[in-house]
């Protein structure tokens, strides 16, 4: 197989993907407009990922920070996914499955949302976050794929791509953030 032929397979595995994707617009349309009511009521986003999601995490608060496409003010967000003292600090004294949870803990309050991002809707440092946020009363909001995994327990909105490939769940994740930001600046 030419590397052409890889990319013409790549390509329709993404675009059958993004087409499957459209029965959670509503979803999205919905998380959207809670994001919003949550920056009107005084709140902040809180993200949380591994890997990829991690820089995805960092990539949506950015875009809610700086700005997304409109000339706006700053709006409260945070990648839970960025200081590597704390990372570090509480992987090493709590263990890697509590790095989120206790940047939760000491971070958000009810007014705020936090959004786990995990392809498989299992891992679980970002299962412990949503667990903690769901505790303080935050709204929690899953990005994930395949089945949604835990997640879909946990979290009050889990946006799951209908997708078992992670890449393909990735390229819709940025999508769906990208999409949040748009509603989140109209």
């Amino acid at each position: 197989m030419s590397y052409v032929e890889y990319l013409e397979g790549e390509h329709a595995a993404h675009m059958a993907m993004f087409e499957a994707l459209k029965t959670t617009f509503p979803l999205i349309s919905e998380v959207g407009n809670a994001m919003r009511d949550c920056i009107q009521r005084g709140g902040k986003i809180l993200l949380c990922g591994n890997g990829g999601s991690a820089a995805d995490s960092q990539h949506i608060a950015a875009e809610i920070v700086g700005r997304f496409k409109k000339e706006r003010k700053g709006l409260p967000s945070i990648a839970l996914t960025t200081d590597t003292s704390i990372l570090t600090s509480v992987g090493n004294d709590y263990g890697y499955d509590y790095i989120f949870a206790r940047q939760v803990e000491a971070l958000c309050r009810a007014e705020d949302m936090l959004i786990g991002l995990t392809t498989s809707g299992n891992s679980a440092n970002v299962v412990r976050a949503i667990e903690a946020a769901n505790q303080i009363g935050a709204t929690t909001v899953g990005l994930t794929g395949g089945s949604g995994g835990k997640l879909n327990d946990l979290c009050r909105y889990n946006i799951v791509v209908p997708s078992n490939v992670t890449a393909r769940i990735q390229e819709a994740h940025i999508f769906i953030g990208h999409s949040l930001c748009e509603i989140l600046e109209s």
